[in-house]
């Protein structure tokens, strides 16, 4: 753990191995504009045409996939055009993942210096794989500015031990995890939107979907309408290409990628923020940068570069959310040296992790040996 390095793999025993092995939680000794004084400025700059150019790219992809599976999958003999199926759900489902992150580079402002044009191009992309951009938009900047506070953030928000339910106890296994693991990457993403499962606990339901959710300002519902005119478009399309090609068209050529696409968003959020050596605050010890630095990069191989590197250089993000993604690795080798052991980085391959982080990361507590208060931690012993 460290500048650039990894973190380590916590005790055998399931105990969470302390003090060396934890991130950081006190006061960072630098500040947020000394740590923009070691980025160089030009990381901080947007090309129209170099943004425009990612998403040219991408839609090219999925144009190309298209026509492949399209053209050519129906000369395959089986059995072998069964596995044909797969591999382009997963190579589309990637692609569109890289799509879902450009409209999340649109919301934060990181697309171009023109506003307006940011949010046409993310309505754009994220209505058209089904996505509400503004009302995500908007939970997702409280993410950002409540990071890590078990009180105020708005996903993946850890429970205290003594709201685990009861029958936890019973699934806590191999075959267990499995079915969560499923379930979770499958669903976890709609359900987080439809139900604000895995969200921040309101005083009544809430959903990305309800312009009068407590999600959102009054000034906000406007535009949360906008948002599901947006859905109910894309969704009235699909259902007019289904009464000419056929609902198995949907399911082959969109809904299937769609789910792979789900399930990268859910891994790669809930990896970035989840890990047994990072701290949570409550309101007594929670500052923003604190909040921010507790997050983790992840290496995803050559997804990476497929997801536009959202997954490696997620600390660079928390601190400058508004940076073009194609300047975020330069930026992150940057601040490396002087965050040093602030700077979270695990390089075990994704699908290990989640293994990992599903078996060791249960809930949070306070450590009952130690006279710190209002520091949280992942712990797997019920």
């Amino acid at each position: 753990m460290g500048a650039g390095g990894k973190m380590p793999v916590p005790a055998t025993n399931g105990e969470i191995q302390r003090k060396h092995n934890r991130a950081p939680h006190s006061k960072p000794p630098f500040t947020l504009s000394e740590i923009k004084k070691v980025v160089p400025p030009h990381c901080f700059k947007r090309s129209l045409v170099r943004s425009f150019s990612y998403v040219v790219t991408d839609i090219f992809l999925i144009s190309l996939f298209y026509y492949i599976a399209s053209s050519y999958f129906h000369l395959i003999p089986k059995p072998f055009s069964y596995f044909a199926w797969p591999v382009y759900w997963y190579f589309q489902g990637c692609v569109i993942t890289g799509i879902w992150v450009l409209a999340h580079e649109c919301g934060h402002h990181a697309f171009s210096d023109y506003p307006w044009l940011d949010d046409t191009v993310g309505f754009i992309l994220h209505s058209a794989i089904v996505v509400p951009y503004f009302s995500w938009k908007y939970s997702h900047r409280r993410h950002h500015s409540n990071t890590n506070s078990i009180e105020r953030d708005e996903v993946f928000v850890p429970k205290p031990k003594t709201t685990i339910p009861w029958y936890y106890t019973y699934i806590d296994n191999p075959p267990g995890r499995v079915m969560i693991l499923a379930v979770t990457l499958l669903l976890g993403w709609p359900l987080y939107l439809a139900c604000n499962v895995a969200g921040r606990p309101y005083d009544r339901y809430a959903s990305h979907f309800d312009p009068y959710s407590p999600i959102y300002s009054n000034r906000e519902r406007l535009q949360i309408f906008m948002s599901d005119a947006g859905v109910l478009t894309m969704s009235y399309v699909l259902y007019r290409i289904a009464l000419v090609e056929g609902f198995s068209w949907i399911i082959c050529y969109f809904t299937m990628p769609l789910l792979v696409t789900n399930a990268f968003l859910v891994s790669i959020t809930y990896l970035q923020h989840t890990h047994p050596s990072l701290p949570h605050y409550d309101s007594s010890e929670w500052e923003w940068l604190k909040g921010a630095l507790a997050t983790v990069d992840r290496d995803y191989g050559i997804l990476n570069k497929v997801f536009h590197h959202i997954t490696d250089t997620h600390v660079a993000h928390h601190l400058f959310s508004n940076m073009p993604h194609y300047h975020a690795t330069e930026a992150t080798e940057a601040i490396k040296p002087m965050l040093g052991e602030y700077y979270q980085s695990d390089s075990l391959p994704f699908y290990k992790a989640l293994w990992r982080e599903g078996k060791e990361c249960l809930y949070v507590e306070e450590d009952e040996d130690t006279p710190e208060k209002g520091v949280y931690w992942y712990k797997n012993k019920y």
